[in-house]
């Protein structure tokens, strides 16, 4: 899929990604890459690293192993970056079943979606106020109505939202700029036995003004758009890419 959005970049342009070796992230780091830009995603675990070392389009993106859970790992990675234009955060878990009775489950997906994004936004600050840069971070439409079997995830990501809004305010005397896209329903590994259930497929496939589900290359232009700088009077939104599914009457998903 072609993005019609130009946004070249120069190789001095340093981009983050978090979440970066599969779904949305790895669409978003080939995107930043090709354009120029020198990227760094990571992935949770060494396998998706190796994995994505492998895939086509992710030649020129630097990967690396980063739990967000883990506080002191993602401060002594962010110690790697003096400068930084771009960080998106794109790190995320769902957990479904089980989540509905372990608190336990519940909070590693609020430590990964929600804290994750928040110990990376506090970790590169001082490299993303150098460059007077940009974050992205990556909630969803599931932070505006519920999800009755993924409620660490939707309570996860409406913690996104919020944080989201409030780094708007809290990072701006830096130049910092935070928005967010709130993806609708995309075909990743992530929701693969929604995608491998039929009926449910075309279910959300009605439901959604635009007739399809959402595609990784589908985040990339909005992602692009309000890291770049034809955005730069832009902070603090949270931008739907959903097909139009919010805009439906309420009929509660997930």
């Amino acid at each position: 899929m072609t993005v019609a959005f130009d946004y070249s970049l120069s190789s001095d342009t340093r981009v983050l990604i978090t979440g970066g070796t599969s779904g949305i992230g790895r669409a978003v780091a080939a995107a930043f890459a090709a354009r120029g830009a020198r990227v760094t995603a990571t992935g949770a675990t060494l396998h998706e690293v190796e994995s994505a070392r492998r895939e086509p389009g992710l030649e020129r993106v630097e990967c690396a192993v980063l739990d967000v859970r883990d506080g002191q790992a993602v401060r002594d990675f962010a110690s790697c970056f003096q400068e930084l234009d771009v960080l998106v955060n794109c790190a995320g878990i769902i957990r479904r079943g089980a989540e509905l009775v372990d608190p336990a489950v519940f909070v590693d997906v609020v430590d990964t979606n929600l804290n994750g994004t928040m110990r990376m936004c506090a970790a590169l600050r001082p490299a993303l106020a150098t460059r007077r840069g940009a974050i992205v971070n990556t909630t969803s439409i599931l932070s505006v109505f519920g999800g009755a079997q993924v409620p660490g995830y939707s309570a996860s990501k409406g913690g996104v939202a919020q944080l989201t809004k409030s780094l708007a305010i809290a990072y701006a005397a830096d130049g910092i700029r935070v928005n967010a896209i709130a993806p609708g329903f995309v075909e990743t590994p992530m929701v693969r036995d929604m995608t491998a259930n039929p009926a449910r497929y075309r279910a959300i496939e009605a439901r959604t003004p635009l007739g399809r589900w959402g595609l990784p290359e589908d985040m990339v232009g909005p992602v692009m758009f309000l890291a770049s700088p034809a955005a730069a009077f832009v902070t603090g939104v949270v931008l739907p890419v959903d097909g139009g599914y919010l805009v439906m009457s309420s009929d509660a998903a997930g």
